[in-house]
């Protein structure tokens, strides 16, 4: 039977659903406001990019920095936030985070030309890669009650899965009826509550804490090399993939990653202890999220461009015609996910899941001009967050979970990277797809088309073809995710008391959390 000891030195307690720890569940209120902030900052600033851009003079060549230079940061940067959080303490870590996050958005806010812009969003990657390891790692080691940690992980999981589409309604509000800088400056008020609250509420666990020196030859080579990555594919976006900086990023990557691998094999203390990889489930987990990102990122950007460009949708309409997701996510993961986590093992969930959001992809793939919204948009929405609701609640929980509490940081760095680098790939991959199939059709139609009307019709039809082209590809993307949760996930149901690993050591590693004695 499971039982806590609070980290204030109280007498041990039953921990049952019933009698859960208050303090946890208002630590969780403020983890959650940090998490959404910094899931909506990856699509907030895609909408007010245009306005931004006319007001400082910023290139075409240009404007892809303004979200390229947040990217590489936050990518570049993850695993070395995560280890710093398990050195300094998460909490510490968290703290910090926040308050930098609110500085470089007031920055980013009052920006006067374009350097001042890049080098706001650069730092807000910087400390969103703190930030969001550190979160994830508070909630792997202060929920440790099997029913408890389903309940917050279906919390932060509707929140990692459908806070972008958040971001898409709340840009289009701000720079419509405010200004563009507020999508900045929104951010301040966010993070003054969230470092406030888990400065006098959240009580880290005591223990746990890793205090081996830094790895700085493994901070080096996986920074060069996931920014080398992240650089790669977006660059690729713009300049194409035969692109001869394009082809080099991607061989130094290669190169400064595999180095990466072999110097953490032979480190004493390494940034990333590859026992946290190379354990099956866990594994499992990064590659089926990586898979699964790659598909979404590329979804929210065509449908933004076919709501707005082919339909004609203002951006807030734009923003409210991807509440159906949203709803999907909440509802996946607080009531289905949450739900069946403590009764069935998480593949049944993550496989299901993830088929389930294929087959709402699939509808997509039916997208013409005049398609219906709801006979068409709206059920594929509600399916693709249902579920991937589902499928996000156990891959995050699963992904720190029987981690040692001195790598939880690294390991929940790890989800954050999978991410990441799924969505930097899956917009770069899926936007050449959609561009080659739009120049094809348009190609092959335009010689028909007489008079000026013809041809921006064979000009949008093109688009659309494009766009259902890259979709199609999505579609496989997440039934290859289901496959690889389904065969190499195989961690069984977790238990309703204490969680434990699959394996014995992973329960003592649990239980050396003085949060979890047995």
């Amino acid at each position: 039977m499971s039982e806590t000891v609070s980290s204030a030195g109280k007498a041990p307690g039953r921990v049952d659903a019933g009698a859960p720890d208050a303090n946890r569940w208002k630590a969780l209120v403020f983890i959650a406001i940090a998490q959404l902030m910094v899931v909506l900052d990856a699509t907030i600033v895609n909408i007010a990019l245009p306005s931004a851009q006319q007001d400082l003079g910023i290139s075409d060549g240009n404007r892809q920095w303004v979200v390229t230079a947040y990217a590489l940061a936050f990518g570049g940067l993850l695993l070395f936030g995560g280890r710093i959080a398990d050195l300094w303490g998460r909490k510490r870590a968290f703290v910090v985070g926040l308050g930098g996050f609110a500085l470089a958005s007031a920055l980013g806010g009052a920006a006067t030309n374009e350097a001042m812009m890049f080098g706001a969003r650069a730092l807000q990657g910087a400390f969103g890669a703190l930030l969001a390891p550190a979160a994830l790692s508070l909630l792997a080691v202060m929920f440790t009650d099997g029913k408890e940690r389903a309940k917050a992980f279906g919390i932060y999981g509707a929140i990692a899965g459908g806070g972008g589409a958040v971001g898409l309604i709340l840009g289009g509000f701000l720079t419509e009826y405010l200004d563009w800088r507020w999508t900045f400056f929104v951010n301040i008020p966010f993070a003054v509550v969230a470092a406030a609250g888990a400065y006098f509420v959240i009580r880290e666990p005591a223990g746990g804490r890793n205090r081996s020196p830094l790895d700085i030859p493994g901070v080096i080579l996986s920074t060069l090399g996931l920014v080398a990555l992240v650089y790669g594919f977006t660059r690729a976006e713009s300049e194409g993939w035969s692109d001869t900086l394009t082809i080099s990023m991607f061989v130094a990557s290669a190169v400064l990653l595999a180095a990466f691998v072999a110097v953490e094999a032979r480190v004493k203390a390494p940034l990333l202890p590859l026992r946290v990889i190379t354990e099956r489930n866990r594994g499992g987990v990064y590659l089926s999220l990586g898979l699964a990102i790659i598909a979404m990122f590329g979804l929210f950007l065509f449908l933004t461009y076919y709501l707005q460009v082919v339909k004609g949708y203002s951006p807030v309409k734009t923003g409210f015609a991807f509440l159906p997701m949203i709803a999907g996510m909440i509802t996946g993961s607080t009531q289905i996910g949450t739900r069946l986590m403590t009764r069935v093992a998480p593949r049944l969930l993550m496989g299901p899941g993830f088929l389930v959001a294929a087959l709402g992809m699939l509808l997509l793939t039916q997208l013409e001009i005049g398609t219906s919204y709801a006979a068409v948009l709206l059920p594929g929405m509600l399916l693709l967050g249902l579920g991937m609701g589902t499928a996000f609640m156990p891959a995050m929980s699963l992904a720190t979970l029987g981690v040692e509490p001195r790598d939880s940081g690294v390991a929940s760095a790890m989800v954050n990277t999978s991410q990441q680098v799924g969505g930097a790939i899956g917009t770069a991959l899926l936007n050449t797809i959609a561009a080659s199939a739009t120049t094809a059709y348009v190609a092959d139609h335009i010689g028909g088309a007489s008079g000026r009307a013809q041809q921006q019709l064979v000009q949008l039809q093109g688009q659309v073809q494009g766009y259902t082209s890259a979709i199609w590809f999505a579609v496989g993307i997440l039934v290859a995710a289901a496959a690889i949760a389904l065969t190499l996930i195989n961690a069984g149901r977790p238990g309703g008391t204490t969680v434990a690993g699959s394996s014995d050591a992973a329960v003592e590693n649990e239980a050396a959390v003085p949060v979890a004695m047995h």
